[in-house]
């Protein structure tokens, strides 16, 4: 049953990489603006609640800690529910691991901040990090254009800015959406194009829409944000990313591997077509097939660490934070959206829960799907991983996980944010 269901996946993976890197593709007006490494850490574990009718979502749990484990406890119960879950939340310095489910289905190994996992879409907070730390130095500016950084691109993107590709708002057609992308993948799922070739799928189509005039969430924007990385460094994006991201914040966990090689211990990533046997997805296809839109390997405590740099200010000063943060355009998803309402901004968006406001990133690839955030001033984060792929354009029990999912971010996000 297991090889014949790993066939089925090995030949549909293709279509499936494509749908999860498009993701959610809502497109807003871009004009609809609102508002405006530490130290020390102890891990504390907390044991998986059982499950059982919690109360809302926000101020209305008595214990929030309690209400999380209960919630990821939920998420992998349920039918279609994934096999494992990690959520790590930082208060300061005091950190909490709250997990459900295994890492492993084969040894039944428990899910731990220190596996490694692919990141999914959350890559392209990292280099949108990276550019903004380049601009941050002069590198870079948010109107450099295609056409001065890249010219070999196609005319009609030229005028297409740094600002647009970060905030989604560039127009740029999505090449994972093109068909000959998808045989692309299946052609060859261990051995990627080169970074510079992947655009090449859509480089004889004009722009989706007039570049700066709506949102829509776009795999190609990151393509071309690590391609202007590496016109501007002379360098290659993996080696400007470790410089600008990775050293300072002592990401030694994290790490762009070209093909499909992840390093132990591992959070496995699994298929699920019920009622046929989940199937192991982790090393199914290379990550280069994503490079800086998706490629990145990293483990809940690096991702958490991440975040809370990022948005807390420790990889570019509070001027070119300012230009990231001055437009946020409202309903504006990554994919799949995060918890509570959601704005886009440059390579961040913001979520309003009902504990109140935090910034980051969601994501999802075949096998995993990705939540991280933090408060204002990175001292309160909160990053959700589940080891299935959900996003919300899926059959209503997909939905419905999703759903689940988005409950234990909101709940994750409420203890980083009311807790002690």
């Amino acid at each position: 049953m297991r090889s014949r269901r790993r066939s089925t996946v090995l030949t549909a993976t293709a279509a499936a990489l494509a749908l999860t890197l498009a993701g959610c593709t809502a497109e807003r007006p871009a004009d609809e603006a609102s508002g405006g490494t530490t130290s020390g850490v102890t891990d504390q574990p907390s044991a998986t609640g059982t499950s059982g009718g919690p109360p809302p979502a926000g101020t209305g749990s008595a214990d929030p800690a309690a209400a999380l484990d209960r919630a990821l406890a939920e998420l992998v119960a349920m039918p279609g529910g994934p096999p494992g879950a990690i959520a790590v939340v930082q208060i300061g310095d005091r950190r909490t691991v709250h997990t459900a489910g295994v890492a492993d289905l084969d040894t039944g190994a428990a899910p731990t901040a220190d596996q490694h996992m692919r990141v999914a879409s959350a890559a392209k907070a990292f280099s949108g990090a990276t550019a903004l730390a380049l601009v941050d130095r002069g590198v870079l500016s948010l109107d450099d254009t295609i056409g001065r950084r890249l010219p070999d691109l196609p005319a009609a993107w030229a005028g297409v800015t740094l600002r647009q590709l970060l905030s989604h708002t560039s127009g740029l057609p999505d090449f994972t959406r093109d068909p000959e992308f998808g045989a692309a993948v299946g052609a060859s799922l261990e051995t990627p194009l080169p970074p510079e070739q992947l655009l090449t799928f859509v480089a004889d189509e004009p722009l989706a829409f007039p570049s700066g005039s709506r949102y829509a969430y776009d795999n190609s924007d990151n393509i071309a944000v690590g391609l202007m990385i590496q016109a501007a460094t002379g360098k290659t994006y993996a080696e400007a990313l470790q410089e600008q991201v990775l050293d300072p914040l002592g990401l030694s966990g994290t790490s762009l591997p070209v093909g499909v090689e992840m390093p132990d211990p591992v959070l496995h990533g699994y298929d699920l077509d019920p009622p046929d046997e989940p199937v192991d997805v982790t090393g199914l296809a290379a990550a280069g097939w994503a490079w800086a839109s998706g490629g990145i390997v990293s483990t809940p405590a690096d991702l958490n660490t991440f975040i809370r740099g990022y948005v807390g200010g420790l990889l570019f000063g509070a001027p070119t934070q300012a230009m990231q943060t001055d437009l946020f355009i409202p309903g504006g998803e990554s994919g799949p959206p995060g918890p509570g309402a959601n704005a886009a901004s440059l390579a961040l968006f913001r979520y309003t829960t009902t504990c109140g406001t935090v910034y980051g990133h969601t994501g999802n690839i075949p096998g995993y799907t990705q939540f991280a955030a933090a408060s204002p001033d990175g001292s309160r984060s909160a990053t959700v991983s589940m080891t299935l792929a959900r996003n919300a354009d899926g059959s209503p029990e997909e939905l419905q996980v999703l759903g689940a999912l988005r409950d234990a971010e909101e709940r994750a996000v409420c203890l980083a944010l009311t807790g002690s």
